[in-house]
This record gives C-alpha cells, structure tokens and sequence, in this order.
C-alpha cells in the first residue's frame, strides 16, 4: 500500500510542477521563478502537514507517505534548482545565481517555519491533534 500512496501522490506532485512551471512566467535576466515558487510552495506545505498530520489518528500513514513523501517530493526540486543556479553563474548572471540561492534557502525555511505556525495555531483553535 505504501508504494501506491508514492506512485499516486508522486504522479499528482509531477503533474502539479510540471503546470505550474508552464504558469509563472520567467524573469529577465534568466531568474527562475517557477521553480522558486514551486520549491517554497512546498516549504510551506511540508511544514504545514506534517505539523497537522502528525499524531492525528484521522490520519492514515499512507497518506502522509503519499502526500508529504510522493506529491510533495516530486512537486519541489532541489536537482533543477542546483541545475539552473549552475546555468545562471555559467551565463555570467553570478548576482541572480546567489540571490535565487539565497531566496530558496532562506524563503525555504521561513516558509517552512510558517507552515508549522499555520499548523499548531489551526490545530489550537479546533482543539484537536497534538501539534
């Protein structure tokens, strides 16, 4: 079961990334926007639902595996972030390569800080889980 929950939700995560980067146009100067976007999405996601899933007997763990491990992986992308911070500075755009750097990580963990926020405040107003 654990391995269809991956296939279903790695499959749902693709499709996702694959729109939304045909969606968010790029900027000049070659900054990638798309996967910007989509790697922070994900931030605030991941952090969101793991900090409401976790405890929740409601909760299978193949859909924390599907949605967190499958959609949620597949949805973000370190390998075309690295790819495309490479490409940048290999242009001579070494000023958008380190920005882009610093967006993804830092964006990256705020995000991902505010999504477990989202998460216990949601989780404190209804008075359910153990976040």
């Amino acid at each position: 079961m654990n391995v269809v929950a991956l296939v279903i939700g790695g499959l749902i995560g693709t499709v996702m990334r694959y729109e939304l980067g045909e969606i968010v146009p790029a900027l000049s100067g070659g900054f990638p926007l798309a996967i910007l976007t989509i790697n922070l999405t994900g931030c605030l996601f991941l952090g969101w639902f793991f900090t409401v899933s976790w405890g929740h007997p409601a909760i299978r763990p193949e859909i924390r595996l599907g949605l967190g491990t499958g959609m949620t992986g597949a949805f973000t992308t370190f390998s075309t972030f690295s790819v495309q911070t490479v490409e940048l500075i290999r242009e001579g755009h070494g000023i958008i390569a380190v920005l882009y750097v610093l967006l993804s990580i830092v964006g990256g963990l705020l995000l991902t800080f505010a999504g477990v926020r989202l998460a216990k405040a949601r989780v404190k107003k209804e008075g359910t889980g153990t976040a």
